[in-house]
């Protein structure tokens, strides 16, 4: 039974502890994890035990974690300088330990290059050996943690190591390690793929983590996305593990300029929340009742 998500994007960049009222709307509502933003504004002095804090209010609650995070250019695994490579791989490492310290058994997103940081040109040979290189050593840390990675790509217009889901599998395999796996993201295979039950296909034996995203960010179903053909391929493989909400609006202003949201998504994030669960829920729901009746 897939457990239903919603990521707190929709209300924070930076996560902080005065979103307690957000928690507990959506524990009411029926979720069962939140996805949080983690990250780390002062290296020198990681606060580790604000995520102890936010995720001991979680767990009074009783509303479980996953965590993401996206690195900047100065931690950018692909850098071609050791220093910011070498920085990229203590933050992540730091990311995960703040991923334990909510209590989330999972860390997702673009962790293996810095985010909008671009070159002009398709990625090199050396370029993909560093990030291999590095995730592999954040991996081997995320495994004494107890935190799963998983890897997401995104389209071309955020990054360009990895843009599909050939390019996924393929860095998954690569890192060779038991705790960096595959994430899939709906809005990102609506852009790249050519077929996306097939991307759900390939992808099917790594994938641990997924996230609902409609064409424009927005509500799920609320789009043109073929979701009825997205829930059947996960279906058809067996996927049964997390699955979250993502979408993006005006706030925080930071998220919107890097999402290139320039007018409203959505009447509320409260209001996307529950709209997106109900879609989501029917489409499980219309699952189970087409093999019902073909079994």
């Amino acid at each position: 039974m897939n457990k239903l998500g919603m990521n707190l994007f929709a209300w924070t960049m930076t996560m902080d502890e005065q979103l307690v009222d957000t928690l507990s709307f959506l524990k009411t509502s029926g979720f069962d994890f939140v996805e949080i933003p983690v990250s780390e504004p002062n290296m020198s002095q990681p606060d580790t035990r604000k995520w102890q804090r936010i995720g001991q209010q979680l767990r009074e609650l009783n509303l479980n974690a996953q965590a993401c995070a996206i690195c900047g250019p100065e931690y950018n695994l692909i850098s071609s300088e050791e220093a910011v490579r070498q920085a990229g791989v203590t933050y992540l490492k730091q990311m995960v330990d703040h991923a334990q310290a909510l209590g989330a058994t999972i860390l997702m997103g673009p962790l293996y290059a810095g985010f909008k940081t671009f070159e002009g040109r398709p990625a090199t040979e050396q370029e993909w050996a560093w990030s291999v290189a590095g995730m592999r050593e954040v991996a081997e840390h995320a495994q004494t943690r107890g935190v799963m990675l998983a890897m997401e790509y995104l389209n071309r217009f955020e990054t360009y190591l990895l843009t599909c889901t050939d390019d996924l599998v393929r860095y998954v395999t690569a890192v060779d390690h038991p705790n960096c796996g595959a994430a899939f993201d709906t809005f990102h295979a609506n852009l790249e793929e050519k077929n996306v039950a097939d991307a759900i296909r390939q992808v099917a034996p790594y994938l641990v983590h997924v996230q609902i995203s409609e064409n424009d960010r927005s509500t799920p179903g609320q789009g043109h996305i073929d979701f009825d053909t997205v829930f059947a391929t996960f279906d058809e493989v067996g996927y049964d593990g997390p699955i979250a909400i993502e979408a993006f609006g005006p706030n925080p202003p930071e998220l919107a300029a890097a999402t290139h949201i320039f007018r409203p998504m959505f009447s509320s994030p409260e209001q996307l929340a529950t709209d997106g669960l109900a879609f989501i829920r029917s489409e499980l729901a219309k699952e189970r009742k087409r093999v019902a009746l073909t079994s």
